[in-house]
């Protein structure tokens, strides 16, 4: 019988599940076939070469082979483990809700190459850049649901017109901004902006890739526009997110004045 053929692969862990004595089932998001579950026999002895591969959020290259509807490892070499990320445990339960996010909206067999980017890059800006938190955050979801097809309409109120609405609002079940006055009836759930929070928005839907978390806010803005982005993401995902829930109980408590 002939030998099964190989495919060489370069994916980040996504998750995780135990399975048997040693081994693992890992959720791999890759770029030329999406979301992919691999069978990864003895990864969790000591004595597995490429167990460090097999972590949460590890980017590597592996050597994979098919046995019928499973892809098993053969091999694996790390290219990016984000030890920036594993040094803190809120900075880690965040990368896990991306983590999340992006096997949510990935698909199986389907070309994926923008969406690890995204992924990538929104876990370098967390490991190596040391952005804050909460712009990341609100970046990282926005850009996701636009390369998952659920892109708000931004450039003007959707019922007015007006390219600078007054008292802009985010309808995060529609998709589309609108002044304070305009829509009332027909929206469902907006969130609040100011001219901070909107620009920022639109940098992030409309700008460049590359400069997407190259942007300051004041803290009030930045805080207006992480609980539209939030709102987004759940509204158009139809789900919660448990990892979200973690990090979440992670922040600290506001204190009264």
């Amino acid at each position: 019988m002939a030998a099964a053929p190989y495919t060489v692969l370069r994916g980040i862990v996504l998750r995780e599940t135990e399975t048997k004595e040693s081994d693992k089932i890992l959720t791999l998001l890759t770029a030329e076939r999406g979301k992919l579950a691999v069978i990864a026999r003895g990864v969790r002895r000591k004595s597995c070469r490429y167990a460090a591969c097999a972590q949460p959020l590890a980017y590597s290259e592996w050597t994979l082979y098919q046995k019928g509807d499973w892809y098993y490892a053969n091999e694996g070499t790390t290219i990016e483990l984000f030890r920036g990320l594993r040094d803190d445990l809120e900075t880690m339960s965040l990368g896990f809700y991306f983590a999340e996010l992006a096997e949510a909206v990935a698909g199986e067999e389907t070309p994926s190459g923008e969406l690890l980017r995204h992924l990538l890059n929104g876990l370098y800006a967390l490991s190596a850049l040391h952005k804050p938190q909460a712009l990341v955050k609100a970046a990282f979801e926005l850009r996701l649901l636009c390369l998952a097809g659920y892109e708000p309409l931004a450039d003007a109120c959707a019922y007015c017109g007006c390219p600078e609405p007054e008292q802009p609002l985010l309808d995060v079940v529609q998709g589309v901004l609108r002044c304070g006055t305009c829509g009332a009836r027909e929206s469902a759930l907006s969130m609040p902006l100011c001219p901070g929070s909107l620009a920022a928005l639109r940098h992030i839907l409309y700008g460049e890739p590359k400069r997407l978390y190259s942007f300051t806010l004041e803290p009030a803005a930045l805080g207006r526009l992480s609980a539209a982005a939030e709102a987004f993401a759940a509204a158009q995902l139809e789900r919660g997110f448990r990892t979200l829930d973690f990090y979440k109980s992670l922040q600290p408590v506001p204190t009264m004045p």
